[in-house]
C-alpha cells in the first residue's frame, strides 16, 4: 500500500476548503479516511496544523459535521486535520456489540496482541504515516503543530503530546480519559490490545506517562460538570494531581450544565482553537 491520496469530497467554507480524503495505509493495512480543513490564508503559504482526535464510536465525520470549527480555524489561519478513530474493513477484527472496543475504538495505540496487532496501529498511523501525508499533500507548516481531542481522542492527544513535546507546541482536550489503565470503559480495551500486564499500558496513559517522567509545557482541559462519565471514566482530577506533582501548568475548567456531547464541544471549540493559534504563532 502506498501514499496515493484520493479526494472523496471538497466544499468551500468560510473562504477555505473542507475536504475528505482516503488512502491505503501501509501501517494499518486498510483504507483510511480523514478530513482536512484548509483556511484561506494557506493561499499565501504554509500555515500551522491542528490535529483533532475524536472519541469512541466516532469517525472523521463527527467533528466535521458537528464540531463547528471552520469559522474559528479560518479566522485563526490554521489547518485542522481530523483522522478516523480506528482501522475498518471486513478483515479487521471487531466486536460489533461492544462500542468500547474494535471499530471506532482504536484508542490511539499500537496493539501488540493477536489478532489486533496487524491492523490496530493508530498511534503509528497518526504520528508517522498520516503526518507524512499531510506534510506532502497540504500547505502545512509542520514546524507549528498542535493537537487536541475529545474523550478517547483527548486521551490520544495528551499521550501523543507527552511523547512528542518536540513536535507539538500545544495540547488541549475536551473531557479526556486521563487514566485509561484504570477507567471502567478503557481498561478492558487496553488488556485486549496490549496484553494482561498493566506495565505495558503505561505508554498510552497520560497520568502514568507524567508519573514516568514525560513532560509538556502546558495543557488546557474543558470538562462538562453534567457529563455522565465524569466520575467513572474521565476523572480529570487525576490529571490535575499528576500535573501539580510534575509542575506542568494545567488550565482545567469544569463547565456547569454541560454533558459529554458535541453540544458541549462546539460551545468551546473556538476558545480551544484560539488558544492553540496563539501558541502556534510563537
Amino acid at each position: 500500500m502506498g501514499a496515493t491520496m484520493e479526494t472523496v469530497s471538497k466544499a468551500k467554507s468560510h473562504g477555505g476548503v473542507q475536504g475528505v480524503y482516503r488512502h491505503d495505509s501501509a501501517i494499518t493495512g486498510t483504507p483510511m479516511t480523514f478530513a482536512v480543513f484548509v483556511p484561506p490564508q494557506a493561499a499565501n503559504g504554509p500555515v500551522p496544523v491542528l490535529w483533532y482526535l475524536s472519541g469512541l464510536t466516532c469517525s472523521h465525520a463527527n467533528v466535521m459535521e458537528k464540531g463547528e470549527y471552520r469559522a474559528a480555524a479560518a479566522a485563526q489561519g490554521v489547518i485542522l486535520v481530523a483522522p478516523d478513530t480506528s482501522p475498518r474493513g471486513e478483515d479487521v477484527p471487531d466486536e460489533p456489540g461492544n462500542w468500547q472496543f474494535g471499530s471506532g475504538a482504536g484508542f490511539y495505540l499500537d496493539a501488540t496482541q493477536a489478532p489486533y496487532a496487524t491492523h490496530y496501529r493508530m498511534y503509528s498511523y497518526i504520528v508517522e504515516e498520516l503526518t507524512a501525508l499531510i506534510a506532502a499533500q497540504f500547505p502545512a507548516d509542520m514546524s507549528r503543530q498542535g493537537i487536541f481531542g475529545h474523550s478517547m481522542g483527548g486521551h490520544g492527544a495528551l499521550t501523543i503530546a507527552l511523547k512528542h513535546p518536540d513536535r507539538f507546541k500545544s495540547c488541549s482536550a475536551f473531557a479526556p480519559i486521563v487514566q485509561p489503565s484504570t477507567a471502567d470503559w478503557s481498561r478492558p480495551a487496553l488488556e485486549k490490545y496490549l496484553g494482561a500486564d498493566p506495565q505495558g499500558w503505561r505508554a498510552y496513559d497520560a497520568v502514568a506517562l507524567i508519573e514516568d517522567g514525560k513532560r509538556f509545557p502546558e495543557f488546557l482541559v474543558d470538562q462538562g460538570a453534567a457529563d455522565p462519565f465524569l466520575e467513572t471514566g474521565l476523572r480529570p482530577q487525576l490529571l490535575a494531581d499528576a500535573c501539580a506533582s510534575a509542575g506542568i501548568p494545567l488550565t482545567l475548567t469544569l463547565r456547569e450544565g454541560y454533558d459529554h456531547s458535541y453540544f458541549f464541544i462546539s460551545t468551546f471549540m473556538a476558545d480551544h482553537i484560539a488558544w492553540h493559534a496563539a501558541r502556534l504563532a510563537r
